[in-house]
């Protein structure tokens, strides 16, 4: 009782300090042009803001589509076929600089800075292969992440993507005073999973299919997402999909042991040198 006592003060005077921090931030936070504007406004107002590298029209974005595209070609057979449930296939790219530079683009962080309302940490960079599955498991449960209160993703799509494909999907952080009380309900369950994850069948009772918004598109279509307050999942697929992972979060991060995924050895990781030597041969 004493220890959950001791948990729940912590854990209040730890909220205190992050909203104290934000609020003294809120005057330092970088200018940004309309457009830019209109980016943050749409991830306060839904949690999702969903674009391409063309409109995004970042001077970096074709190094970062070549360095991505020659990463992928050189991803090993995972030999998973007889598998019922197929991970993902992740390959730790913090190391290419044409693949860093682009997630490190000042313009990038600038609007991530005012999203998050502090100082930026970015941590790095997978690339990720997603397989055909037949039912729901890992990432395709409605699910949100916790490395930090905010947190921005960035998802690029190296093919194109459609119903097929498996796009990304996510219920609008718009329609909270909508379904208030369902909200609480959807969150309920999320806990009682250990927050492992929730399917269709459980989120189709309290928020509709119709309110879902799927994210198919075209190789190079951007999905900027909070992924700790929009509830979101990658959907069932019967053909790959090959995606970019960006991670932002403040510096520090509430939760820095989540962090460490996108520059350790928890996936295979890509060195700068051996791309150097690849380079070279």
């Amino acid at each position: 009782m004493l220890s959950a006592i001791k948990r729940k003060i912590f854990s209040l005077s730890s909220d205190f300090e992050y909203y104290l921090a934000r609020w003294k931030h809120s005057r330092k936070l970088p200018e940004l042009g309309v457009g830019d504007r209109q980016i943050l406004n749409t991830l306060k107002k839904d949690g999702v803001y969903v674009t391409t590298l063309a409109d995004l029209g970042l001077d970096s974005s074709s190094e970062l589509l070549k360095a991505a595209y020659e990463q992928l070609s050189q991803m090993e057979d995972p030999n998973n076929s007889h598998l019922d449930e197929k991970l993902p296939q992740i390959y730790t790219v913090t190391g290419v600089p044409e693949i860093s530079n682009w997630g490190k683009e000042k313009r990038l962080l600038d609007i991530i800075e005012n999203y998050i309302g502090l100082p930026v940490a970015f941590h790095g960079v997978h690339l990720r292969k997603d397989f055909p599955s037949k039912h729901q498991f890992g990432t395709l449960l409605w699910h949100s992440d916790a490395e930090d209160r905010r947190i921005i993703k960035i998802f690029i799509y190296l093919n194109d993507v459609e119903q097929k494909t498996g796009p990304f999907e996510y219920i609008p952080r718009s329609l909270a005073p909508v379904f208030s009380w369902k909200y609480i309900q959807l969150y309920y369950k999320l806990f009682k999973s250990n927050y492992m994850g929730i399917d269709d069948k459980d989120v189709k009772p309290i928020i509709p299919k119709s309110a879902w918004k799927s994210c198919p598109g075209p190789a190079g279509t951007v999905i900027i997402v909070d992924t700790k307050n929009a509830l979101h999942h990658g959907t069932v697929r019967t053909e790959e999909r090959s995606t970019l992972f960006f991670c932002y979060t403040a510096n520090p991060p509430e939760r820095p042991d989540l962090c460490t995924q996108y520059w350790d050895d928890t996936y295979h990781r890509v060195e700068l040198g051996s791309v150097l030597e690849e380079v070279k041969a």
